[in-house]
């Protein structure tokens, strides 16, 4: 096992009926800058908690954060934040307004000229401005971890931050959300969070038998409570476990002593960027190809998947693991997910040179586990998923 540092301050309040205690974790003297997306909080009965839960506070209200948080509607967010002296910030959302409120709690306080270059200089945020969270959709892990990802479309890049000065101070989690979201959501939800385990497991041994486990355990629920949660949202027990798995699967835990990957997110991304595929469609595109490509480096973790988390008893240690990466494609497209990039768009002819172009001109020349990934191998890979 590698050595590790772990430290998560972000404060979780789990259950049914959670929402309305957010008034005692939210400072009283605060102005809270209330943040969300497209308006369905308003609908499910959401808002209406949150604007109860906080009627003793003052309140200023900043909806449309879309999916994949757009750079200039932020920058709307963040002229709120100054011209109404905000203090405290409230993600109610998904993955993309928490992304969208850390992107903004950090540009709060920056005091360089152009808050993108927080984006393409990788500044790490160490100090914030302080925020909390109610999780809507369950995928991304966001709301207790340190990360964002930020989309800019005039420029079609979709680029990662973090810090420490970034993880949420409470995160309020009622799996009771559920009810109302989605089926597509619900499924991208799962397959996100899926992947967020792979990216942190499917690498190679590395002497750490906890981690091992934790990381198969959230598989195999994810693996279980899917078809529960996809045919009935208003199971409690499934919906509760699969919100917990989201998080546990992003929260920084199971990758503590372990090398990890990440590289079919830097792919994933790509195709967001220029496409407008769904986070979670992408990755699941990327996936098979890219354990394809690098399936030396990675069959006895690959075999090892198969055996704990898909049962596979059979065969070599290559095959096991071959038949690890079939199994997991089936399981997305079990989930209504195709893993094709043509089955998306036409367009698909020439994104492999324009992503190998982007990951030379940005210097990323050494993805994944080994850092050893160049952008040519990553142009084969998304090659591989056309």
């Amino acid at each position: 096992m590698n050595n590790f540092e772990f430290k998560n301050p972000t404060k979780i309040v789990f259950g049914k009926g959670q929402i309305e205690n957010i008034k005692s974790e939210i400072p009283k003297d605060a102005k809270v800058l209330m943040l969300y997306g497209g308006g369905s909080i308003k609908k499910n009965g959401i808002y209406k908690q949150v604007i109860t839960a906080l009627i003793d506070h003052e309140v200023v209200e900043f909806g449309g954060i879309p999916a994949n948080p757009e750079y200039a509607v932020l920058m709307k967010a963040l002229n709120v934040i100054k011209a109404e002296n905000i203090t405290y910030l409230l993600a109610v959302g998904g993955g993309s307004v928490i992304d969208g409120t850390k992107f903004l709690s950090a540009a709060a306080l920056y005091e360089g000229d152009e808050p993108w270059d927080i984006l393409t200089n990788n500044i790490p945020t160490l100090k914030g401005m302080p925020f909390g969270t109610v999780l809507t959709l369950p995928a991304t892990g966001s709301e207790m971890n340190s990360g964002a990802v930020i989309t800019r479309k005039d420029t079609k890049e979709k680029l990662a931050m973090g810090g420490a000065g970034l993880f949420p101070e409470f995160s309020v989690l009622d799996p009771q959300v559920i009810h109302s979201i989605p089926h597509r959501q619900l499924v991208n939800g799962i397959t996100d969070a899926f992947t967020h385990v792979l990216e942190q497991y499917l690498t190679y041994p590395a002497g750490a038998n906890l981690q091992d486990r934790f990381s198969e355990s959230i598989l195999q629920t994810l693996i279980e409570v899917a078809p529960k949660v996809l045919e009935d949202p208003t199971d409690y027990t499934a919906a509760s476990n699969f919100m917990w798995s989201c998080t546990m699967a992003l929260n920084g835990l199971i990758q503590k002593g372990v090398p990890t990957d990440w590289a079919v997110h830097a792919m994933g991304h790509e195709l967001t960027a220029l496409y407008g595929i769904d986070h979670a469609r992408t990755l699941a595109v990327i996936a098979p190809s890219h354990y394809e490509y690098n399936f030396e480096s990675k069959k006895d973790k690959l075999a090892q998947y198969g055996e704990r988390v898909w049962n596979i008893a059979e065969g070599s240690t290559e095959d096991k693991a071959r038949a690890a990466i079939k199994r997991t494609e089936i399981f997305f497209n079990e989930l209504g997910i195709d893993t094709k990039l043509s089955q998306y768009t036409e367009n698909y002819e020439g994104t492999a040179e324009e992503i190998s172009k982007r990951f030379k001109a940005r210097g990323w020349e050494g993805l994944g586990e080994h850092q050893n990934l160049t952008p040519e191998d990553a142009g084969k890979i998304v090659k591989m998923a056309y």
